[in-house]
């Protein structure tokens, strides 16, 4: 009952996860829950029929989106010894480059947003000393902290990430 259980909800994260990845990373629908299918399956893979009759999709949909993914290397495949099935797994490197991919986008959200409050701060020094300040700086000032914290939070993950797969290397 529990290994039902744990089906259901694997199977529910599995589409939950590709729509977010259909949207996030502009992937065919399908293409999405061949990834959102592999990140859940984890390191021992999933062959190509395991992915035709999970996602009940035809063989040539499915050839066609895998040949896709592994062509934009967002997958790769490894073989058994003495199995002649490939076995599809996310590439590794795969994470790092979304990870550089969100610190590029907040450093340059960071860049605009220290403009913006510097124009604002501009402004409001030159209001006459008895007027409100024209903008209220707090939000940005805030939003510059967050920037800054996640970008170094998601940075030391990637870290992380660099030293795990390093010392799996060596092992």
């Amino acid at each position: 009952m529990e290994e039902d259980k744990l089906e259901h909800q694997k199977k529910n994260l599995i589409e939950r996860l590709g729509v977010l990845l259909e949207k996030k990373h502009q992937l065919a629908p399908l293409a999405a829950r061949i990834v959102s299918t592999l990140v859940m399956n984890g390191q021992m893979g999933v062959t190509f029929d395991e992915l035709v009759n999970d996602l009940c999709a035809s063989k040539s949909t499915i050839s066609t989106h895998l040949e896709n993914l592994q062509t934009t290397k967002k997958i790769r495949y490894f073989t058994k010894p003495g199995d002649r099935k490939r076995y599809f797994v996310i590439n590794p490197d795969l994470t790092l480059e979304m990870i550089d991919e969100t610190v590029a986008a907040w450093r340059n959200e960071q860049e605009l947003q220290e403009e913006i409050l510097q124009y604002k701060q501009q402004r409001n020094k030159i209001r006459k000393e008895n007027q409100e300040p024209l903008f209220n700086l707090e939000f940005h000032e805030n939003l510059l902290i967050f920037l800054e914290e996640s970008t170094a939070a998601i940075t030391k993950l990637k870290a992380q990430i660099i030293k795990k797969s390093d010392k799996n290397e060596l092992t």
